[in-house]
């Protein structure tokens, strides 16, 4: 069966790639691919080739499928899954595999046949023997596209602990009703936490959110406001530092009595921001290096006398577990999280090798693809200036008016029902 896809044949060496997939075997499941996200991930992936730890050392002569948040349709089910698995089933993946004696390995990034970033693929034994084929069977399939984004902030949340005063337990999360800052949280991923923050089983009684892009702020204000985290009991603030004689102290002072922030998370590989980050943690305080840099020599300074006497201490994690993305996926479910506060550009996937190697410099938040689609990677905010000479464009720019400017499931509908089929040109 013929497909296209993304593929990566080395350090910055990514090919729209047409050939021919073998047949599967009884341990492996065919599937397309409707959607995937684009994330900084990829890029980083990109920059490094066979550096990168998920990425096979022999990707030059066996190139794999790029994208790890997607979502689509099973096509066909190997013998030995088809008591779990049937025909015409949506599908989300976790890629965090954690594959015994292959930590590293993960869709997207290590195999073949299996990535977001294609037509269609193979889902290989590994992924099906961990559980990371998730059922889904939400509408939009965009939801469990990002339910990925989602999960990689769960986890981020879960990663977080503190202890007991005067014991050595530790409680896992950020403090119920606690101080939290989100540090260069108005891209994507701080989206997706402010979106957490709020409407999660567990909240921040203050969440303050900086950036020193104004515009940005203001954008990020409108799908997800200060009125509304009000209403779930959050004191939300949108702040730029950028503004700020000194920062640190303006922004402990917007805690209960200037004591600092019990949970801080830094979503930009700054090294003075992870040092901002140190100084604002009150007692007991944690600090979640969100934001995986592509440099491995990375680092940065912390106050390591508030690390003994303060009770500071910092974190990291990569991606979220299956129970986060399950957790995404209900919270979608419910309606309480939405995926489209994040979604700023869509494409077709003649448009995603473009758009990964040139990531960092594209504005706005997430870069969605529409993988059997051919169209140039688009802002919604394009759509009705677009649309005087497109049909295609001006019927998205009705929908997504008549939505507050979010991407949809009515907007994904029409798109699948009127877009160029990359196959069929």
């Amino acid at each position: 069966m013929e497909t296209i896809a993304v593929r990566l044949h080395g350090a910055n060496d990514l090919r729209l790639d047409r050939f021919e997939l073998p047949e599967i075997s009884d341990d492996e499941i065919l599937a397309d691919v409707t959607s995937n996200g684009i994330c900084m991930s990829s890029y980083k992936a990109t920059c490094l080739g066979a550096d990168h730890k998920r990425v096979p050392d022999d990707v030059a002569e066996n190139p794999i499928m790029m994208g790890h948040e997607f979502c689509g349709t099973i096509l066909k089910v190997g013998a030995n899954w088809q008591e779990k698995f049937n025909v015409g089933d949506k599908y989300g993946i976790q890629p965090q595999l954690n594959y015994p004696g292959r930590e590293h390995i993960a869709p997207g990034y290590s195999f073949p046949y299996t990535g977001g970033q294609a037509a269609k693929i193979i889902i290989p034994k590994e992924v099906l023997e961990m559980d990371c084929l998730l059922p889904y069977d939400g509408e939009a399939f965009f939801f469990a596209s990002l339910a990925e984004s989602f999960s990689c902030v769960i986890g981020a949340f879960n990663t977080n602990y503190h202890f007991e005063t005067g014991s050595y337990k530790h409680i896992n999360g950020i403090v119920k009703g606690g101080a939290m800052a989100l540090i260069a949280g108005a891209g994507p991923m701080g989206i997706a936490a402010i979106d957490y923050a709020i409407h999660g089983d567990q909240r921040p009684g203050l969440l303050v959110v900086t950036d020193i892009d104004q515009a940005r702020l203001d954008s990020v204000a409108d799908v997800l406001s200060s009125e509304d985290a009000k209403e779930h009991g959050v004191d939300l603030r949108y702040i730029n530092t950028s503004e700020m004689s000194d920062p640190v102290a303006e922004l402990r002072a917007m805690t209960e009595d200037s004591k600092g922030y019990d949970d801080a998370f830094v979503f930009a590989p700054v090294p003075p921001l992870i040092g901002q980050a140190s100084a604002l943690l009150g007692f007991n305080g944690c600090l979640n290096f969100f934001a995986g840099p592509s440099n491995t020599d990375f680092s940065a300074p912390i106050n390591f006398y508030d690390v003994h006497y303060m009770g500071h201490h910092v974190v990291g994690s990569s991606g979220g577990n299956t129970d986060d993305m399950l957790e995404a996926l209900r919270l979608m479910g419910e309606g309480r999280i939405n995926p489209g506060t994040m979604v700023t550009h869509i494409g077709g996937l003649d448009s995603a090798a473009a758009t990964i190697q040139d990531l960092p410099n594209v504005p706005g938040g997430r870069k969605l693809i529409y993988t059997q689609l051919s169209f140039p990677l688009t802002a919604i905010d394009d759509f009705e200036k677009l649309g005087e000479s497109d049909a295609l464009f001006a019927g998205l720019a009705e929908i997504v008016k008549r939505g507050n400017m979010l991407w949809s499931l009515e907007a994904e509908q029409y798109l699948l029902a009127n877009g160029t089929r990359l196959l069929d040109s």
